[in-house]
């Protein structure tokens, strides 16, 4: 009978610890996005929109302090360097439109 009561005991605490954890990883709401496919696709499409939108700033900003670095390379006019760096300048901002 003590037995029985031990191992009854011990099984009672084994599947909460598995519910607490279970509730930790969020499984529920896992499972309830997978059964909302239409919800699903929306969170997919404004995460990759939001994904896309980031990577096009940054490289814009990244492009745009490589343009300032090479500008200010030209201004040292370095021999040898000064020339290539103007003629990448120059590409660059011809295909912009500048010139």
């Amino acid at each position: 009978m003590q037995r029985k009561t031990n191992d009854a005991e011990f099984m009672q605490v084994q599947l909460e610890k598995l519910v607490r954890h279970l509730e930790a990883l969020r499984i529920a709401d896992y499972i309830e996005l997978l059964q909302k496919p239409t919800r699903l696709i929306f969170l997919n499409f404004v995460a990759g929109i939001a994904r896309g939108l980031g990577i096009a700033i940054g490289a814009t900003i990244i492009f745009a302090m490589m343009l300032e670095l090479l500008r200010r390379l030209i201004l040292l006019n370095i021999p040898g360097i000064g020339s290539f760096v103007a003629e990448v300048v120059r590409i660059v901002e011809m295909k912009n439109g500048k010139f």
